[in-house]
């Protein structure tokens, strides 16, 4: 069922060294503990704010990835958080694996600034797929189990390789993805962009923001396994041990931004996959916990996002229902308007109404 309903606003407060990045918040994930988790794509930490009140989340927490997680580059390097998710007492959290090209600024003349338009990068902190154990609000790099003591939980990655890491060098022969990777394309340039997660038992889904092959967007399945302290590597999950699973939906051209599981079924915050406003739009995909792999897929609209002129641009979103007291979206914005910047400290995030 299609539905345009807005319930209310709630209030995020952080701590004033973090402030300036309320305005490039890419992940959000609600915890049982009613503990809100983000990242921003443009650090390399994770935040953690308490629910004060119906409305209103702070008492922000800071927590470095890097005291967690050896990283391959400094952690004054962004990692690009696009993707947070919460599974089994694990924080797990995705870098956008992306490629970046230089925008032009203003204080740059016309032919610096085409220059920069010439420069492409790449940054190693971006190719992580991480997880940290999370135990009462707290992240630990090991710990015992709650449930089960005689099994321990410990912070990994998925192994580093030449080309980022495993699943990108999987990817790089990949009929459909493989050119976007191998050519350097951006991400912002409908090159290879991961910007949302999403976990079900041992299963991981990874959106794409881009690339929108000819206005299909593809979602991937990995499963991960130990391969030694700290370091995961790909399971093979089908015939030809590939190591990941390739999903089509059609989202009315737009990529995907970031992803939920509610149930059994996959929510999809979508957006233009270029630099542009709009449209945003959440979609329902039924049934896939149980869709086979290269299958084409049209999951159901239910909910426009509202978008700005330049600004309000839907990052993130996670399940709101146990605050909100019904079916819900909290949802974070990137280059928030304005007037949703309270004092010095404060952002406006929405909730929408989550229709079945």
């Amino acid at each position: 069922m299609y539905n345009n309903t807005f319930l209310e606003q709630v209030f995020l407060t952080f701590v004033e060294s973090f402030a300036k990045h309320r305005k490039d918040l890419s992940a959000i994930m609600l915890t049982p503990q009613q503990h809100l988790w983000l990242g921003s794509d443009e650090s390399s930490t994770l935040e953690r704010l308490s629910l004060i009140e119906s409305n209103k989340f702070a008492d922000h927490q800071q927590f470095r990835i890097a005291e967690y997680i050896d990283l391959p580059a400094p952690e004054s390097e962004e990692i690009d958080i696009e993707g947070l998710a919460y599974a089994d007492y694990y924080l797990w959290f995705v870098g956008s694996h992306s490629y970046k090209r230089k925008k032009p600024k203003s204080k740059y003349t016309d032919v610096k600034n085409i220059e920069r338009l010439a420069t492409v990068t790449s940054e190693a902190n971006r190719y992580i797929l991480g997880r940290i154990p999370l135990v009462n609000g707290e992240l630990f790099s090991s710990c015992s189990h709650p449930d089960n003591p005689n099994e321990q939980l410990n912070a990994a990655k998925l192994e580093l390789a030449n080309q980022g890491n495993l699943l990108m060098t999987a990817l790089a022969n990949d009929p459909h993805l493989g050119f976007y990777i191998q050519a350097a394309i951006p991400g912002k340039d409908n090159g290879f962009d991961i910007e949302g997660l999403s976990i079900y038992q041992n299963r991981i889904f990874l959106g794409l923001r881009g690339p929108v092959l000819r206005g299909w967007a593809v979602i991937l399945e990995i499963e991960l396994e130990n391969y030694h302290l700290g370091v995961m590597t790909l399971k093979p999950i089908d015939e030809q041990n590939k190591g990941y699973k390739k999903h089509f939906l059609w989202l009315n051209g737009l990529g995907i931004r970031d992803l939920c599981l509610d149930g059994e079924d996959v929510l999809i915050l979508a957006g233009p996959t270029m630099d542009l406003d709009g449209p945003v739009q959440v979609y329902r995909w039924q049934g896939s916990l149980h869709s086979a792999e290269n299958t084409l897929s049209y999951p159901e609209l239910v909910q426009d996002v509202p978008y700005g002129n330049r600004e309000d641009h839907a990052e993130g979103m996670t399940l709101f229902n146990d605050v909100a007291g019904k079916p819900s979206l909290l949802v974070v914005y990137d280059s928030p308007a304005k007037n949703r910047l309270i004092d010095d400290r404060t952002v406006i995030a929405d909730v929408l109404e989550l229709g079945k």
